[in-house]
């Protein structure tokens, strides 16, 4: 891949792609959205304790016991601490559970985590890497780059849903999907690019990422069973603590550290999470149908 082309995908592409994502969550968001904290908060603690605190932890547990090197830990640890994303608001409809909680978590995180990655990324950057060798990042500027394409397409999507709610509601039909066949064009064509590359890591990263993913969903899905909630709620902590950006992810290790190697374990992630989801969500609505019959 030549470097133009990578500038375009580093500086284009991949920013135009998560901002379409963030307006699509925008779209579908309401003030209301983010006052359940107070009115319900603790399936939303709950929720979000298990997002940003936990998978940190897992990510940098997962890392040290498969001893990744630099480039596929700090990639893991990017990727545990990016906020939920579109794709868990769409397993939990798929799941019937509590699609009002999912929006509510993966809003609050998605604002959240655009003030808290960047010191996590840092961290984690002077950890991994020998000292003379970490990539060069500044905290402050990514918080501004992370608002301009996270916090502020948000804002967009929400204030064209107050004022033109029909058309929001048209224009998420198509613009979801639409970022989404973006991202996946973009890493797609970089991942075949560098498919030595890709292949070498997979390897190594693959299992990592499985064991994060089913690690991540297990210990959302114990944290909510141990604080009571019922089980659409389940079920929601567990997806949302589980199904993370990996869009955001993408964007940070690409676009701000300007790294493939950074980004293929995120990009790894992305698929294994979605089959994951899928299988836990066949899992607890098929005992969810036994357990009724038995009744």
């Amino acid at each position: 891949m030549s470097d133009q082309q990578l500038q375009i995908i580093n500086f284009m592409v991949v920013p135009f792609g998560l901002m379409a994502i963030m307006v699509s969550l925008g779209l579908s968001l309401t003030v209301g959205d983010f006052r359940r904290l107070l009115d319900n908060p603790r399936p939303v603690t709950v929720g979000l304790g298990g997002q940003l605190i936990l998978m940190p932890a897992l990510g940098w547990c997962v890392a040290y016991l498969f001893r990744l090197p630099p480039e596929l830990a700090v990639g893991l640890f990017i990727l545990a601490c990016s906020p939920a994303g579109v794709t868990s608001n769409a397993l939990t409809y798929a799941a019937r559970a509590n699609i009002a909680l999912a929006v509510t978590l993966t809003a609050l995180s998605s604002v959240i985590t655009v003030f808290t990655t960047p010191f996590f990324v840092q961290w984690a950057l002077n950890h991994y890497y020998a000292a003379g060798s970490v990539p060069e990042m500044s905290i402050w500027t990514t918080v501004l780059q992370l608002v301009k394409v996270a916090v502020l397409p948000v804002a967009v999507g929400m204030i064209i849903r107050h004022f033109l709610p029909g058309w929001a509601a048209r224009a998420g039909v198509w613009l979801r999907p639409a970022s989404m066949i973006i991202l996946i064009f973009v890493i797609v064509f970089s991942l075949l690019a560098n498919a030595q590359l890709v292949w070498n890591s997979l390897l190594t990263a693959g299992p990592a990422a499985w064991v994060l993913n089913v690690l991540a969903m297990a210990t959302g899905l114990g944290i909510a069973t141990l604080a009571g909630l019922n089980r659409e709620d389940r079920l929601t902590v567990a997806i949302e603590v589980g199904v993370h950006n990996a869009t955001l992810a993408t964007f940070v290790t690409m676009s701000v550290l300007g790294s493939l190697e950074l980004a293929i374990t995120p990009t790894i992630y992305g698929a294994i999470m979605v089959i994951n989801a899928s299988i836990l969500i066949r899992y607890l609505r098929r005992r969810a149908r036994k357990a009724a019959l038995a009744e």
